[in-house]
């Protein structure tokens, strides 16, 4: 029984991960929810760590017995006991620390906030948000996930220049949390009357729900609230109304609206949910940015400033330049059969990263 070089790189991560986690539990001015939730997480990983040391005695000792019979062997019998005992007991070792780290690693079942928003290319980066949207929603249907539209911007002439929606099934991040990241496409526009091609490009953000629900805590004084009339399609509703909520996080100059819902109650909590989101994608980004450095891979890191994915429609073909995999049925991928390319990420995460 020997762990393979892609669970020691995890257990050393968690070696560090229990060093701070040591720190961070004795802080007094520490939340409690937030308390509970690093505590639990201390428990398990101080368990793992524990089986691990076991483990390096164990084999620590069948070196010695291996000694033992060169130099005795009469002993023999004994050590052929000895050895299968405890290559047992190294087995059961083994599977314990795998069910822990499968354990301790149970974001991949949460809901998640998706973020999809118009980068370069105006009018077309706002369209292909539209084709992204439809994209993914289509996907959704398949897997009977649920999903709800927190908030729409419409673009200047068509598309979208934001979209937020809220994912809710089984396995939810852990499926999405490869789209993390900036989506370009190589295509003529339909405004484009001399036929040339353009690249634009948007950006996919990727949060789990219980991320950000349990690490950001809003406190009410620290917001700016505001009322507007909604825009675009609703009726006479849209224009006599104020329903419409955007709300300012004042420390961090952060801003989050919300106008698809006709109670002004009922988009202040789909904008409370998004703030908060926000908030801790900023703070994500800050710790990541920390940590570059040592990152080896963009896979499931959630990093925005990452081009991971470009559609070119003239060739028909969508590649993920972190697995170098194309693919060359675009029509039927922008149709949500994007099950290929998710299930090649998650070998190449399982193989360079043991777990997520």
């Amino acid at each position: 029984m020997i762990i393979d070089k892609f669970l020691l790189k995890k257990i050393e991560v968690l070696k560090k991960r229990f060093s701070e986690l040591s720190f961070l539990i004795r802080k007094p001015e520490m939340r409690h929810d937030k308390s509970v939730k690093l505590s639990k997480e201390y428990k398990i990983i101080y368990k793992i760590i524990n089986y691990y040391n076991s483990y390096k005695e164990k084999k620590k000792y069948l070196k010695e017995i291996e000694s033992l019979i060169k130099l005795d062997s009469e002993l023999l019998e004994f050590a052929i006991f000895e050895t299968k005992k405890n290559l047992l007991e190294l087995e059961f070792l083994l599977n314990k620390i795998e069910y822990l780290l499968k354990k301790n690693n149970n974001t991949n079942h949460n809901n998640v906030l998706m973020e999809l928003r118009a980068g370069t290319g105006g009018d077309e980066a706002c369209i292909f948000v539209e084709n992204i949207f439809r994209m993914y929603t289509m996907y959704f249907k398949e897997l009977c996930w649920k999903y709800e539209i927190l908030n729409m911007q419409q673009g200047t002439i068509k598309g979208y220049k934001e979209i937020i929606i809220e994912i809710q099934g089984k396995n939810v991040y852990g499926t999405l949390k490869f789209e993390s990241g900036v989506h370009r496409v190589q295509r003529v526009p339909y405004t484009e009357s001399q036929g040339r091609l353009h690249t634009s490009a948007i950006t996919v953000a990727i949060l789990p729900e219980e991320d950000y629900n349990n690490n950001i805590n809003i406190v009410l004084s620290d917001l700016k609230r505001e009322t507007f009339r909604a825009s675009g399609a609703g009726g006479q509703h849209v224009n006599k109304t104020e329903s419409a909520i955007r709300l300012t996080h004042i420390p961090t100059g952060i801003i989050a609206e919300c106008q698809e819902e006709r109670s002004q109650h009922k988009n202040y909590e789909k904008a409370i949910k998004v703030l908060r989101a926000r908030i801790y994608q900023s703070e994500l980004k800050i710790k990541n940015e920390k940590l570059s450095k040592e990152r080896k891979s963009l896979i499931s890191t959630g990093d925005r400033s990452a081009k991971i994915r470009t559609y070119n429609y003239p060739q028909c073909r969508v590649t993920d330049h972190r697995i170098n995999k194309s693919i060359y049925y675009l029509d039927k991928f922008m149709n949500g059969k994007i099950n290929e390319m998710i299930t090649a990420l998650k070998i190449l995460e399982k193989e360079n990263n043991y777990v997520t």
